[in-house]
């Protein structure tokens, strides 16, 4: 199962691609978009759009996994953080790719332990999961902490399915 993880932002989108075995997990791709923030903001929710589109196309996932947005102090930072995820949901949607959502605190908690690791030790955990990976930045890390997050929710689903269907067989 190919899996789809993404930590959107405005200024830059991280994105990260896996391969889920049972749990068994392997790197695909990963990468960052970037939007400038001297453009008008429609023009750069439509470059985020266009972007992660490409994204889906090439990597033709079976699943996407999306973080949550957590509030801050800045209500226009916030506002505009909530409408590049909108973006980030809507192309996954179109695409016709089932998406997941998560908290980053669980997203925390299932690469590190923890829900209240810092980025650097989320980094570090990735980098342990997915040997060999070369990270193209910090939201790319992020994004690939939520798809290993999703692999580990989707594995969890199907062992609980087989043992109901076991259990009533």
């Amino acid at each position: 199962m190919i899996l789809l993880g993404l930590d959107p932002g405005l200024g830059t989108t991280g994105w990260g691609v896996i391969a889920a075995d049972g749990n068994r997990l392997s790197h695909i791709a990963n990468g960052q978009i970037r939007t400038e923030p001297g453009m008008q903001l429609p023009r750069r929710l439509t470059l985020l759009f266009d972007a992660l589109t490409d994204v889906i196309r090439t990597e033709r996932p079976d699943g996407a996994a999306v973080e949550e947005v957590l509030g801050n102090s800045n209500a226009q930072s916030t506002l505009k953080l909530g409408q590049a995820r909108g973006v980030v949901l809507l192309a996954a949607a179109t695409a016709g790719v089932a998406i997941g959502e998560y908290h980053p605190s669980i997203v925390k908690k299932a690469v590190v332990g923890t829900g209240g690791a810092d980025k650097k030790q989320v980094q570090a955990m990735v980098m342990r999961l997915l040997p060999g990976v070369k990270l193209s930045g910090p939201d790319a890390a992020d994004a690939l902490a939520v798809a290993i997050t999703h692999a580990h929710h989707l594995a969890s689903q199907r062992a609980l399915a087989r043992r109901v269907a076991g259990a009533g067989a």
